[in-house]
């Protein structure tokens, strides 16, 4: 009999130290909470990782993606290309400027967003891309770029996934258009929730801060003034410390994630020598992607237990599961924007198989091996 886990085994843990949590009590004692000096020092800190360039530190990741649209001057009537496969702030925001998401299908390969599919969907309306590095995968930087650059469109890179990735050699952040990261509780390096933008060389990073807040500037003598209607989006200094004590950790963090992915391959990958039970395995990318998620597709044609109940058979063994994403444009909200069943049969197949299994720096090789062993016997168990 497999032993069970000795305590529950999540899909992700944030891992905090003690030296962050005495630093977030003396940012309490300061007086100063919200935004101030940490954040300023947690940009400057981003900006130093990101070869100087500038970064603008938010409460979340979908606030950065929002704000770029507009800086990158999308609104009604514009069309922006992006992949149904990730979560639905992805989208979300491009219907708040009012312009029409266009969804593509993905590379089954890689299951980011297929760019020969995107250049096929441009037309005069189109404004910008949104690729997302699912997973923490870098899309095909280079590939990307010539389109945008061939068609005249920003891009807005959606990168809450993949910080720590890097693209032929230079770290993710480091090139390109806007660059937008998420800090969220879930990610490789959290601020409990939060965000940052890397801003291109052409953009007002006066606007940006002014949309940050309110559409606020200081005028002489002290005096507020307001010319754009903003949003309420800036970091706190205490999330701001969280951030700096995870990026005094952050590369050991990445090393550990690809030790553990490594290990998940030694385990599931019938290559390795171990018994085949038909998951459908990630990429194998240890050098680029930062192993954000560790995806594997499940063979549920071939298995009397649908993904929740395998979820739920996975718990009841102290071990959790997630699933991201479903394909969004079968939601609701999507559907009513004229897609449906069929549209992206590539998205729609990983969408329903997807199970994310636990991956986060504190975990044990032990853990990988229990998580495996546990996998395995249920998806045997459940042959049709």
């Amino acid at each position: 009999m497999i032993p069970l886990p000795q305590s529950f085994i999540p899909f992700t843990r944030p891992s905090i130290d003690e030296a962050t949590i005495a630093a977030v009590g003396d940012t309490l004692r300061s007086g100063w909470i919200t935004s101030g000096p940490r954040v300023q020092e947690f940009e400057a800190a981003l900006s130093q990782r990101f070869g100087g360039r500038t970064v603008r530190a938010f409460s979340s990741g979908t606030i950065t993606l929002e704000i770029a649209l507009e800086l990158a001057g999308v609104g009604p009537g514009d069309e922006v290309i992006t992949t149904p496969l990730s979560w639905v702030s992805t989208a979300n925001v491009v219907l708040h400027r009012g312009a029409r998401p266009v969804f593509v299908d993905i590379d089954p390969a890689t299951r980011n967003i297929d760019l020969a599919a995107v250049e096929a969907a441009i037309t005069p309306r189109t404004r910008a891309i949104i690729p997302v590095d699912l997973a923490g995968l870098p899309v095909d930087r280079d590939r990307l770029y010539a389109i945008a650059r061939q068609h005249g469109l920003r891009v807005i890179e959606d990168a809450a996934q993949s910080l720590g990735a890097s693209w032929d050699g230079r770290e993710i952040g480091c090139d390109g258009d806007f660059v937008s990261f998420s800090f969220h509780a879930n990610k490789n390096l959290t601020t409990s929730e939060g965000g940052a933008l890397v801003l291109p060389a052409d953009i007002d990073v006066a606007l940006c801060e002014r949309l940050r807040l309110q559409g606020v500037r200081r005028i002489e003598g002290g005096e507020m003034e307001v010319d754009v209607a903003g949003h309420k989006g800036n970091l706190t200094d205490l999330a701001a410390t969280i951030g700096l004590g995870q990026l005094r950790q952050f590369d050991a963090f990445t090393a550990r994630r690809r030790e553990l992915a490594q290990r998940y391959f030694a385990r599931l990958s019938p290559a390795a020598g171990t018994r085949d039970i038909g998951l459908g395995l990630p990429p194998a990318d240890f050098i680029q992607s930062n192993w954000h998620m560790f995806q594997v597709l499940l063979p549920l044609d071939r298995l009397t237990l649908t993904r929740a109940g395998l979820i739920a058979a996975l718990r009841e063994r102290n071990i959790g599961a997630g699933v991201h994403y479903p394909a969004m444009h079968l939601f609701a909200l999507y559907r009513a924007q004229g897609y449906g069943p069929g549209d992206f049969p590539h998205a729609e197949r990983v969408g329903a198989s997807t199970l994310t299994l636990p991956l986060f720096p504190a975990m044990a090789d032990s853990d990988v091996d229990l998580v495996c062993a546990h996998l395995s016997d249920i998806v045997e168990n459940a042959r049709a």
